[in-house]
């Protein structure tokens, strides 16, 4: 074990710097210790996104909905064209469509998706009543969290910046889960 290698699983540095925040030292790579910190900051980013869709719902007047069910609604309303479920598990990247089907049959009994069958195709759209939490969701977002970000133009960059390297990071992920799964 390298000197870097073990430092970054005990915790310790030589240079005095302070060692990377990660959840699970044992992984550290010392060829990209920096992958595990973004791994750990991905947990955390994603569940404290994941808890702030459910409360901003919620405060929209749809209670008790998981995060996926709320992404759910959302891609449902994106554009007002009707979706299969087979383009809301690809557009989302969720490979069970189980969980989506789940989503969307809680989202039916609600009110605020409709099905409508074209031919052999089940498709699915907002209703009105569903659109009307997704405006009352976005003026709680704008409020909430768009107003409590202040975004100048290069913060907004740096935003734009990391979503683009999120979109190539989720290819990498996908593709060595492909080669995990060949394993």
């Amino acid at each position: 074990m390298t000197q870097k290698t073990k430092s970054l699983v005990t915790g310790t540095s030589s240079t005095g710097e302070a060692p990377p925040i990660v959840s699970s030292a044992h992984l550290v790579s010392p060829r990209s210790a920096e992958m595990s910190e973004f791994e750990f900051g991905l947990i955390v980013a994603g569940n404290a996104f994941h808890r702030w869709i459910a409360h901003c719902m919620s405060a929209a007047g749809l209670k008790d909905l998981t995060p996926l069910d709320v992404l759910v609604l959302h891609h449902v309303t994106h554009r007002a064209r009707d979706k299969r479920l087979a383009d809301i598990c690809f557009i989302m990247n969720v490979e069970d469509t189980h969980l989506i089907n789940y989503a969307l049959k809680k989202l039916l009994n609600l009110g605020v998706v409709a099905s409508r069958k074209n031919g052999k195709e089940v498709t699915y759209a907002a209703t009105e009543l569903g659109r009307q939490y997704v405006e009352r969701y976005r003026e709680i977002r704008e409020s909430c969290l768009i107003n409590a970000l202040n975004a100048d133009d290069a913060l907004n960059r740096d935003i734009g910046e990391l979503a683009r390297l999120l979109r190539l990071l989720s290819g990498i992920y996908d593709q060595a889960a492909r080669s995990a799964a060949s394993l």
